[in-house]
């Protein structure tokens, strides 16, 4: 997430759904046998039944993995990292439930931590694993997968070592009831689609699990995305008969590294290494999960919980507010170097964060309103005045990667869109890749965008009348309600409140409403809202996950809190999906950002392309920090000897 959004607003919401995110997100024969040859991790078997198989200790879409069979460890770790100690991090507001998967209530952060998959795709603490790769996935739960260059079909030949938390073995039988419990009491867009593309899951035996893919459509999203859904116990949820949809705040059995020590509802969660997790011989794990204890403290807004963190109520802090980043770290801890402060440069692009109109509301059908009420916002003023100069503009959904798309399309991606059914807006065709526009950054109200979003509402039959007020030619005004939850940042809180201004200033009667955390989630769950500040993905690849987020067939969903539904944008995705090699599918990915940045869906805001961290001097990490995660709960570690002299100093209980 990037700052001030990343930090505060609706946090709990956007954990939930990083969760849900985490479920969802063929090359020849030849190149296979290539890849093997050259040393990858990859093999080519001969079938009883010859037909020919894959075999591997992970999977890649196209078969190449940076990791050999027989590596000791993650790169970026430090192998002979002490354990032991504990790291304390924030969050906002609220929890009522310790089921990170239900779709009532508020889950407790990091909830979904004691559970492990077939693939691990991140750590029990979100953070990408392996961090220096992109789309590698290695087993964990399983130690081989196994399926044909078709990839019609997977086999996973599980750990039989592998153990829940309670002492019971893991299972393929576990496996297969998971799978079968998200379809029955998970997300509804997540089952409609899982469901579609698996059309069977079987244990073979104890320790064997096979996947049947559906015929005819992309084998992107398929194996990696059974591969990395979350394994459950079935006994437990048999003999306890919860349900995967409902609030509670008893948990079952995990595999992780991690079991759940102790909560106070609304005040903090404890998680506890657990010495008798099955898998520390895994060179997955080496270097990994060196905390005893990660806590989390809850904190009614930011401003406390950043008077907390000043005092060591918790030890590590990820910044989100620019204004606190630039002058709120002057407390005597930071003078005296007990608190260290860093920018860690993050190498994933940018999320697409920004103020999304809600498409439902029959005003932002039309793309006019859209484009008149965007120029309300004042990046260049707002960075300047309430950022510190701080933040670079976003402007795509791949902000800064090879898949951005650039001036007019020309090449192999106008090919691909003069070769679509869906119809092409000529404006795709024939203009420069759609923009966030420039702003004056001497005053906040900038005439020149101001007079431009006028005549656009003119257009769209939105006319000011004599009261100063827009209306329609029903005589209905313009009326614009945006809210916010109420452990969002101050910096946020007053940005809102400057395009509010702006708003009003064009004649809309437009306010910002400030609700409580809880109430937050229930309305952006439902929908309620005509304006949100919320945010969508950014892509460096293609899976089936992008139609769960910008597709028609997420047009309801809580992913898509835009209710983006065109058949332009799902064509796009699926000749992406589709495309037979990483060149096609990058032209396809440019050409989604190109067409995602004219529908106007949202405003897009501000990104940062470092990472702010701040934490008491407690702890070490290896010198060279991995592209893709900043590390701290997963491969950081205790420093004994610095923490005993902070305590000896009084700096820290």
């Amino acid at each position: 997430m990037q700052p001030i959004f990343r930090a505060r607003a609706a946090c709990q919401t956007r954990m939930n759904r990083t969760v849900w995110h985490m479920l969802a997100t063929g090359a020849s024969l030849v190149l296979l046998l290539a890849l093997a040859t050259a040393a990858r991790a990859t093999e080519v078997t001969e079938a009883p039944e010859a037909e020919e198989r894959i075999v591997a200790h992970g999977y890649s879409f196209y078969g190449d993995l940076s990791y050999p069979p027989d590596f000791e460890h993650f790169r970026y770790v430090n192998p002979d990292a002490p354990r032991g100690g504990e790291i304390s991090v924030w969050a906002p507001g609220t929890f009522d439930s310790m089921n990170p998967y239900t779709r009532r209530g508020r889950a407790g952060r990091f909830s979904w931590s004691l559970y492990e998959s077939l693939l691990e795709s991140s750590g029990p603490f979100g953070e990408s694993a392996p961090a220096d790769v992109y789309g590698e996935y290695y087993g964990l739960l399983a130690h081989t997968v196994e399926y044909p260059p078709s990839k019609d079909w997977v086999i996973f030949h599980m750990r039989p070592e592998a153990r829940f938390s309670d002492g019971t073995p893991v299972t393929a039988h576990d496996v297969v009831f998971t799978h079968n419990l998200f379809l029955e009491q998970g997300l509804p867009s997540y089952a409609e689609a899982v469901g579609f593309r698996v059309i069977n899951a079987e244990a073979l035996d104890d320790h064997t699990v096979r996947y049947t893919f559906r015929e005819g459509i992309s084998r992107r999203s398929l194996i990696d995305q059974v591969g990395a859904t979350p394994v459950f116990s079935r006994a437990w949820f048999e003999a306890t008969g919860a349900r995967l949809d409902e609030s509670r705040l008893e948990t079952s059995p995990g595999s992780g590294p991690y079991v759940l020590d102790s909560f106070e509802i609304n005040r903090r969660i404890t998680y506890r290494r657990n010495p008798d997790y099955w898998g520390w011989h895994l060179p997955n794990n080496q270097g990994r999960h060196n905390f005893d204890v990660v806590r989390v403290e809850y904190f009614a807004d930011d401003t406390a919980a950043f008077e907390a963190f000043k005092t060591g109520e918790y030890t590590f802090r990820q910044e989100g507010n620019s204004r606190q980043w630039a002058v709120g770290y002057d407390f005597p801890a930071v003078a005296r170097g007990h608190v260290v402060r860093a920018e860690i440069p993050d190498g994933t692009p940018p999320p697409a964060t920004g103020f999304v109109f809600n498409l439902a509301r029959p005003m932002f059908q039309d793309p006019r309103v859209r484009e008149a009420i965007s120029l309300a916002f004042n990046f260049e003023w707002t960075n300047q005045a309430l950022q510190h100069g701080l933040m670079s503009q976003r402007h795509s959904f791949s902000q800064g990667t090879r898949l951005e798309a650039q001036g007019l399309p020309e090449g192999a991606e106008l090919g691909l869109f003069e070769s679509l059914d869906a119809p092409v807006a000529e404006g795709i065709l024939t203009e420069p890749v759609v923009r966030a526009h420039e702003s004056s950054a001497d005053r906040l109200q900038d005439r020149r965008n101001l007079r431009r979003a006028n005549r656009l509402l003119e257009e769209a039959g939105w006319v000011v009348g004599a009261d100063g007020r827009r209306r329609n030619e029903a005589g209905e005004a313009m009326r614009i309600t945006l809210p916010f939850s109420s452990a969002s940042s101050s910096t946020l809180e007053s940005i809102i409140e400057t395009l509010v201004q702006n708003m009003q200033a064009m004649g809309i009667d437009a306010r910002s409403q400030k609700i409580d955390p809880a109430q937050y989630t229930l309305r952006t769950r439902d929908r309620d809202y005509d304006m949100v500040f919320d945010q969508y993905i950014s892509f460096m690849d293609v899976g089936t996950g992008l139609l769960q987020r910008f597709g028609c067939e997420a047009r309801d969903d809580v992913f898509n809190p835009a209710g983006l539904c065109s058949p332009l944008v799902d064509e796009v995705i699926h000749r992406a999906l589709m495309a037979p090699g990483p060149e096609e599918r990058d032209v396809a990915l440019r050409a989604l950002d190109r067409v995602l940045r004219w529908e106007r869906f949202m405003i897009p805001v501000w990104y940062n392309p470092n990472n702010w961290v701040a934490y008491w001097d407690i702890f070490d990490h290896p010198e060279e920090l991995p592209e893709f995660a900043i590390g701290a709960l997963d491969f950081w570690w205790f420093d004994t000897e610095r923490h005993q002299a902070l305590r000896a100093a009084g700096a820290l209980r």
